[in-house]
This record gives structure tokens, C-alpha cells and sequence, in this order.
């Protein structure tokens, strides 16, 4: 570096060094931090000095340790799917599949009436395109659900205003079932929900568009009980853990705790910021957990104390996206399942009872947008792999059901009995006459170890009744009811013009028939052998 330029740069760096030089001769020597060691959960110096904390040191991690927390999900290979159903293209907001430890059940595509295809849960594959059906209702099937306590038996419900009751042979169906058990009239529109009483065996709920809730007792076939206190459709229903208490979700975005037998709405609640669409009893928590869509079209989840509905005690936004969100709960894992329709993912919570009560855990995440998911219960899962839940998805484009398992990694083989707590079993803990007097009973629990594999002792036994309508403390719920949309004018159309020609038919048999007795009565009094 030649120049002024050189001299210069020489000169301001000398200067530079000096002032430093100047400056750290005046500032005292830095405070040494001693070296410290983690010894006992207690903080100590290296000489052995014990160091004051001001209290006890907490070495937890920011997340909450959970024994589920590595759960994930497992789709079935190719060779153990159900292949070539023709899935219904439906768009009513339900499942459209139910499953059991022996069959799975689901709605299928059909040009007249309604039908779903029964299936064992062992027979996978390609199913044949004329396997038999359930084809016996008039109209589409909106929901189909198996009874509890008897692996044959199977309700459904049709936009032909029926509920009926069904019993698959054993080794399934050789040809088309179209003969129920037990057919139930007493709704004056279309039905849209059903479900089975958690502890008796005898009891089915339905709800229509109709805006009612039916009580049936299956010993008789005749509805019991009527709740009348919705204003708009009924969208989702769920039970606590005995049947004492009933929990429902409407279009008028309430939701509403009832007194089942007597009909007393016990809660209600219209929250402005969370319209409700689904809902689900959270068991031994006093609590209920509802899905549906904030004020911004988001959907979200809420919890809520049902002794109290005034307020959610939290809530949590999910995503942007338009599908239903439908909600599964593990009372014996105490996770919560949500699966969207349309949707190729399933998310899982963990659900306490502190804060933050809902602890999210991970995300199953599929490319095949689901139509539907059916639920495998407990005593129907695979215990030596761990499994603690099991989907059946629908995927209508493909005509697929694939399963879609749930485990908990473990090395050992040995049964878990941590995670397999006492479950509820296929014993019914009351009668429907028992239930309906007033008693209360929680479930018959059993073990998933020895007895999961126990076949139920219980016998369906359908009264023997005429087809009429339903009649309910004296009143006809068919009698006088306008029809609101011109899909229902229609059906009422074509059901009396069906009523007439009955009618008609069978006068013109009686007039054939006077007329025959008339005849032998003419000729017996012109017979010569009377003597008057």
C-alpha cells in the first residue's frame, strides 16, 4: 500500500489499538460463572457447592407424556380390502357402513328402492356383482346399524319412512333378503338416523324429518316413547355410558342434553360462535364433545360440561375446509378420532381432565378422499398386534373398503393389559321392559384377554304383528301431516294411489265372493230335496 492512503490507514489503526488498550485497563475483570452439574435433580457447583434456585427445578419435557403418543395407522394390504361395491352416491351426511366381529354392512347404489350388500369380515377381495342384498325397503337407505348384543341382527332406516329390522344367517347371505323380522311404521317423513340403546337389548332409537324421536321396544314392535322437542332436522344422537341420558345435535344449531324416557330436555345450548353438527358422549367424564363450524366457516371442535352448557370450556379450530367432521371416541383410550367427509386424513386427540384437555397426538394421512368409516368394536380387534381401534373406509370412486387399523407400538407380544382396559361386552345389561320401568345399569364389561372371543348367548325373537301405523299415547303420527317438499308430495302420491288399488283389488274379491254365496245360497233353495 503506497501513498497517503497507506499512511493514513496506518495511523487510525494505531489509534484504534491504543483506545482499546485505554479501555480495558479501566474495566474490571468479568464475573466467572462456576461450572455446574446436574446431580440428583439438584444443582450443585463444581467444588461441590450447593447453588439456591429459588425453588424446585422441573426437568418434564414441553409435551405431555402419553403412552399413545406414538399411535399410528395402518392401511391393510391389497389382498385383506373389499373390492367391486358399488358404494352409494348418496349425499344424506352419514357413515353408509357398519361393521361387527362377524359382517360388514354397506349401503349400496341401486335404480329402484334401497339396498345394502352383507359381507363377513373375512371374505376379502372382489365381490361378485350379483352378490346378494338387502333390498326389501321402497326407498334409498340413509343408515344401517347392528344390534350390540346379537352379531346377526340389523336395523336400518329408508327414505320410505320405515325402520326394520334384519336377521343375517350365519356364513352370510346365499341369496337377496327382502323379508324382515320386524317392520316399524310410525314416522310421517323420511328416516334419517338410528341407534341402538348401549345397555338394553330390546331398545332402538330412531329419528325422521319428521323432527321426532321414536322409542321402540323390539319385544313388542310398537314405539313407546315419542320426543318431540326439535324444531328442525335432528342431525346426530349419542348415549352416555348407562342409556340414562341422550345428547342430540339439530339443524336449528342447538344442542340439547334429554331425560330419554320422559322426554325433559335437561340442557340446552345455542353458543353463536359454534354451530353444532355433530355430537358424542365423552364416557365417565361428564363431559360431551361436539364438531361443527365457527362464525368464520371454519370447522372446529368444542368441549363442553354437560351439567352445563351455557359455555364450551374450549374450543379448537381445525381447518378451513367444507366437509363434515365426524368424531369417534375411545372410552378406553380416552382418544378422539376426527375424520372429515371427503377428506383422506384422520386426526387423534388425547382427551384429560386438566388443561389442555384436548391434546393432539397425530395425523393418519391417506390420498383417497373417504366417503364413510365403520367402527370395528373392542372384542372385535386384534389384540396380539396391539390394534386399538379399527376404520373400514369407503372410497366410491374406487369401489373400495379398505381397513385401516390403529396400533400402539409395543416390542413385547405379551397381552397389554394397559391398554386393553375392562370393556364393554355383548351382554345386554337390561331387558327393554327393565330399561323402560326406570332402571338404570351401566354396561356388563368383560375382557378382551379370555373373553373376546365368547360367542352371545342372546336370541332375537321378533313379535308377531300386523303393518299399521304407529300409534303413540292415542295419537297417529301418520294422520294429517302436510307434506313439505314436492319428493314427498310425490311419494305420498304414488303411496295412496298403491293404498287404492289394494283397495280396489280386494272389494272387487269380496263382490266376486258375495256373489259366489249368493249363487249357492239361490241353489240351495231350489234344490228339490229341501223340504219347507
Amino acid at each position: 500500500m503506497r501513498g497517503g492512503c497507506g499512511r493514513r490507514w496506518l495511523r487510525g489503526k494505531k489509534k484504534r489499538e491504543k483506545q482499546m488498550q485505554a479501555t480495558q485497563a479501566g474495566k474490571p475483570e468479568p464475573h466467572r460463572i462456576p461450572d455446574l452439574s446436574v446431580h440428583d435433580c439438584r444443582l450443585q457447583t463444581a467444588d461441590g457447592a450447593q447453588v439456591k434456585t429459588g425453588g424446585k427445578m422441573s426437568w418434564r419435557p414441553t409435551y405431555r407424556s402419553s403412552k399413545f403418543r406414538n399411535v399410528y395407522g395402518k392401511v391393510a394390504n391389497r389382498e385383506h380390502c373389499f373390492e367391486g361395491i358399488p358404494i352409494t352416491k348418496n349425499v344424506h351426511d352419514n357413515h353408509f357402513c357398519a361393521v361387527n366381529a362377524k359382517f360388514l354392512a354397506i349401503v349400496t347404489e341401486s335404480a329402484g328402492g334401497g339396498s345394502f350388500v352383507v359381507v363377513p369380515v373375512t371374505q376379502f377381495g372382489r365381490i361378485d356383482p350379483h352378490y346378494p342384498k338387502v333390498c326389501g325397503h321402497q326407498g334409498n337407505v340413509l343408515d344401517i346399524k347392528w344390534n350390540p348384543f346379537h352379531d346377526n341382527i340389523i336395523a336400518s332406516c329408508s327414505e320410505d319412512s320405515s325402520v326394520r329390522i334384519w336377521e343375517i344367517p350365519d356364513g352370510g347371505l346365499r341369496r337377496n333378503l327382502t323379508e324382515s323380522v320386524l317392520e316399524l311404521y310410525a314416522h310421517s317423513r323420511r328416516v334419517g338416523l338410528i341407534e341402538w340403546h348401549p345397555t338394553s337389548s330390546g331398545v332402538l332409537f330412531s329419528a325422521g324429518y319428521d323432527y321426532k324421536i321414536l322409542i321402540w321396544n323390539l319385544e313388542t314392535g310398537e314405539p313407546v316413547k315419542m320426543i318431540d322437542c326439535h324444531t328442525d332436522v335432528i342431525l346426530s344422537i349419542s348415549f352416555n355410558t348407562d342409556g340414562s341420558l341422550l345428547a342430540t345435535s339439530c339443524k336449528d344449531k342447538k344442542l340439547r342434553v334429554i331425560e330419554p324416557r320422559s322426554g325433559r330436555v335437561l340442557q340446552e345450548a345455542n353458543f353463536k360462535n359454534h354451530k353444532v353438527n355433530r355430537v358424542v358422549f365423552l364416557d365417565n367424564m361428564t363431559r360431551i364433545l361436539t364438531t361443527g363450524v365457527s362464525r368464520w366457516n371454519t370447522r372446529q371442535i368444542a368441549l363442553w360440561d354437560q351439567e352445563d352448557l351455557s359455555m364450551p370450556i374450549t374450543e379448537e379450530e381445525i381447518d378451513g375446509l367444507s366437509g363434515m367432521l365426524f368424531p369417534f371416541y375411545d372410552a378406553d383410550t380416552h382418544m378422539l378420532y376426527l375424520a372429515g367427509k371427503g377428506d383422506g386424513n384422520i386426526r387423534y386427540y388425547e382427551i384429560t381432565q386438566e388443561k389442555p384437555y384436548l391434546q393432539y397426538l397425530m395425523e393418519f394421512r391417506s390420498a383417497a378422499p373417504q366417503k364413510g368409516l365403520g367402527v370395528m368394536p373392542k372384542h372385535g380387534l386384534d389384540v396380539s398386534a396391539c390394534e386399538v381401534f379399527r376404520f373400514y373406509k369407503l372410497v366410491t370412486l374406487k369401489g373400495l373398503v379398505e381397513p385401516i387399523s390403529m396400533i400402539v407400538p409395543r416390542r413385547s407380544e405379551a397381552y397389554q393389559e394397559d391398554i386393553y382396559p375392562m370393556t364393554p361386552g355383548t351382554e345386554p345389561a337390561l331387558s327393554a321392559d327393565e330399561w323402560l320401568s326406570g332402571i338404570n345399569r351401566g354396561p356388563v364389561l368383560m375382557s378382551l384377554k379370555e373373553g373376546y372371543n365368547r360367542p352371545s348367548k342372546l336370541v332375537f325373537k321378533a313379535p308377531v304383528k300386523e303393518k299399521k301405523p304407529g300409534v303413540v299415547n292415542g295419537i297417529d303420527l301418520l294422520e294429517n301431516v302436510p307434506p313439505r317438499t314436492e319428493n314427498e308430495l310425490l311419494r305420498m302420491f304414488f303411496r295412496q294411489q298403491e293404498e287404492l288399488r289394494r283397495l280396489k283389488d280386494e272389494l272387487t274379491q269380496k263382490d266376486i265372493k258375495i256373489r259366489q254365496l249368493e249363487l249357492e245360497l239361490n241353489n240351495i233353495r231350489n234344490s228339490p230335496n229341501i223340504t219347507n
